[in-house]
C-alpha cells in the first residue's frame, strides 16, 4: 500500500510540474508582459493605443517589446505626450513598428536583414558583437519567450519607424 501511494504522489508532481508547462504556454503576449514586471509602459501604451485586443488575438505575432528602462530613455515628456488621446494614431504607428506578423524565432531573426512590421514599415536586422540590434539602436536583450500566440524578443531601446 505504501508503494501505491508513493508512486500516486509521484504521478501527481509530474502531473502538477506537466499542467504548470501547459498553462505558462497558454498565456498570451499581453498577459505575459505584464506578469514579467518589466514592462508596465509598454502595456500602459498599448492599452492608450486600443491594441489589447489585437495583440491578444490568436497570432502568431512577433513582438520586439522595449522594457521600462528603454522608455525611459526617450527624451522628457515623450512617454507623457504619446498616451494623449490626441496621439493616439502617432502611438498605434509607433506600438505597430515593433511587430511582426508570424513567429520569428531568434534563430530565424539573426538570418534575416529586414522585417516587415505591423505598420508595413521595414526595420532593420542586423547581429552586431553577437547581438540582434533593430535600426541599429536597438540590441535584443533576451530573446524567445514563448506565448501562447507568438514570441517575445525583449529589447533595450524604443525604434521610431521611417517618417512616412
Amino acid at each position: 500500500m505504501k508503494t501505491l501511494v508513493t508512486s500516486f504522489v509521484g504521478l501527481l508532481a509530474i502531473l502538477s510540474i506537466a499542467t504548470a508547462e501547459e498553462k505558462a504556454a497558454k498565456t498570451d503576449i499581453v498577459d505575459t508582459a505584464v506578469a514579467a514586471g518589466s514592462f508596465k509602459t509598454l502595456v500602459a501604451a498599448v492599452k492608450a493605443a486600443g491594441l489589447v485586443e489585437a495583440l491578444k488575438a490568436e497570432g502568431p505575432l512577433t513582438v520586439f517589446a522595449p522594457t521600462d528602462e528603454a522608455f525611459a530613455k526617450l527624451p522628457a515628456g515623450t512617454v507623457e505626450s504619446l498616451l494623449k488621446p490626441e496621439n493616439k494614431d502617432k502611438l498605434v504607428d509607433i506600438l505597430t513598428y515593433h511587430v511582426v506578423k508570424g513567429n520569428v524565432p531568434s534563430k530565424t531573426a539573426v538570418t534575416l536583414d529586414k522585417a516587415t512590421a505591423l505598420n508595413k514599415k521595414e526595420i532593420k536586422l542586423a547581429v552586431v558583437e553577437g547581438s540582434l540590434t533593430l535600426n541599429g539602436s536597438a540590441k535584443v536583450t533576451k530573446a524567445d519567450i514563448e506565448c501562447s500566440n507568438g514570441v517575445i524578443h525583449v529589447i533595450d531601446a524604443v525604434i521610431l519607424p521611417p517618417a512616412k
